[in-house]
């Protein structure tokens, strides 16, 4: 199934940036304008100026943030700022990090993954793209030909083989390891012994791998992929740098695999459509009212009873456990909203999905509570007209009561192994559905495509 191979990465060179820190980024896509210009203040040679470059008012087909990048990336070389490897490898990646009060490790393996479309059945996407994203992705991969920023993926190894093959090698001390400015740990081994290296691939090449975080330059990398097979079809044999896309790969079984919520602000609402939600949900789910005090003190009590109220058996299908959401209208007013159990989902939910793809918690809210009372269709989630996607909890119930908002709906996390199936499935879940949580950084390792 799938095809893992070493790269010779492109990492900074320590001697000449001797804080990681300084230089390296969360992901493009969650970065404003302000922390954007934080990061290219902070060092010259920041992995901002490569991946997430400023516009800028004279901006035209030859001189852009592409342009630049590509112009910077070749300087950083050239200046040994970037440092290639001196053989292909495969690296191992540990991220420390806190979650829910508790310090968690994740394991990776960094490596290039041969790219197929999602119809061969090896690579499986699990949300929705927008073109707009994969636009500004394909013109940095084309004015720089490289990978700044590697895709999460999953894969499942109850057996934990890759763990045991590199367990060794986490015995001696991490090429990279840096604190990052969130508290974060990043580690880097790069493993370059060619046993270890056909060991893992051989671990790996009967898996198939589900795309956790990097849709979109999953798909950029697929469209590169085809133009530049298109310009060298009469000149290059076999498999090029091309055909790979640098992936962190990170088994499903690994105790760090934390997934938070995507809760959802609503707002533009009819008056009469807002105030009469509650009494009108009460046709098909119970409603708990659970007023919260001044000052969000008791929410995590509101959050520990919606989990509690939607509570899985893990005995059964994945699309069995009870339908449960958080409410909060304003002024204190909180309510818990648990599915009645004469109500009959099926009855509102597309003929044409599965029971994994029905069974999610946020399939329910899309189309039971927000299309059949609010009238938010798809249309409206897509263009964001009523909607607004958050993670921050005590922020969203803030704009709330400030009038911005009209209400917040708050969820438990979808469970790994409902995105695993539903994807399995050939299907994607509805948009953010999913916050796969630490994010990967960017600039760790870079991969080179030509």
């Amino acid at each position: 199934m799938a095809y893992i191979s070493p790269l010779r990465g492109l990492r900074y060179n320590t001697a000449l940036v001797p804080d990681l820190a300084e230089v390296i980024t969360p992901p493009y896509d969650v970065i404003d304008a302000e922390e954007q210009d934080r990061y290219y203040r902070r060092h010259p040679y920041n992995i901002i100026r490569l991946e997430y470059g400023k516009t800028y008012p004279g901006d035209d087909d030859q001189s852009n943030r592409y342009s630049r990048a590509a112009v910077d990336f070749a300087l950083w070389q050239e200046k040994g700022i970037l440092a290639i490897e001196d053989k292909p490898a495969v690296y191992i990646y540990k991220q420390q990090f806190t979650a829910g009060g508790e310090t968690k490790t994740r394991l990776g393996i960094m490596a290039g993954v041969k790219i197929e479309p999602y119809e061969k059945g090896v690579v499986l996407p699990h949300e929705e793209t927008l073109p707009k994203h994969k636009a500004d992705r394909l013109s940095l991969m084309q004015a720089c030909g490289a990978n700044f920023s590697p895709i999460f993926g999953l894969y499942s190894d109850p057996d934990k083989l890759v763990e045991k093959i590199t367990a060794e090698s986490l015995d001696g001390e991490p090429d990279n390891c840096f604190k990052a400015e969130d508290g974060q740990q990043h580690m880097i081994w790069a493993i370059k012994d060619n046993n270890l290296i056909a060991q893992i691939q051989q671990a790996l090449k009967e898996k198939i791998i589900f795309i956790a975080d990097g849709h979109h330059r999953y798909e950029t990398a697929l469209n590169y992929r085809n133009i530049m097979r298109g310009r060298d079809c009469d000149a290059k044999d076999g498999l090029q740098p091309y055909d790979f896309v640098m992936m962190t790969l990170v088994n499903l079984y690994d105790p760090g695999l934390v997934v938070f919520p995507t809760h959802r602000l609503v707002k533009n609402l009819p008056d009469q459509v807002a105030n009469e939600l509650v009494f009108r949900l009460q046709n098909n789910f119970e409603i708990e009212p659970f007023p919260i005090r001044p000052g969000y003190g008791n929410f995590k009590d509101f959050m520990d009873t919606l989990a509690a109220r939607g509570f899985l058996n893990i005995s059964e299908s994945t699309a069995s456990h009870n339908h449960a959401f958080g409410l909060y209208t304003g002024n204190g007013s909180g309510y818990i909203l648990t599915i009645r159990r004469d109500t009959n989902i099926d009855k509102f939910m597309p003929k044409d999905r599965s029971r994994a793809w029905r069974g999610l918690d946020v399939s329910v809210l899309h189309t039971l509570i927000m299309e059949e009372y609010l009238g938010i269709g798809g249309e409206q989630r897509a263009s964001e007209s009523n909607l607004t996607y958050t993670r921050e909890e005590e922020n969203a119930m803030k704009k709330v009561d400030s009038g911005e908002y009209q209400m917040v709906f708050f969820l438990n996390p979808t469970l790994v192994e409902e995105v695993t199936e539903v994807a399995a499935n050939g299907e994607k879940m509805p948009q953010k559905s999913t916050f796969f949580y630490p994010k990967l950084p960017t600039g760790i390792l870079i991969a080179k495509l030509t």
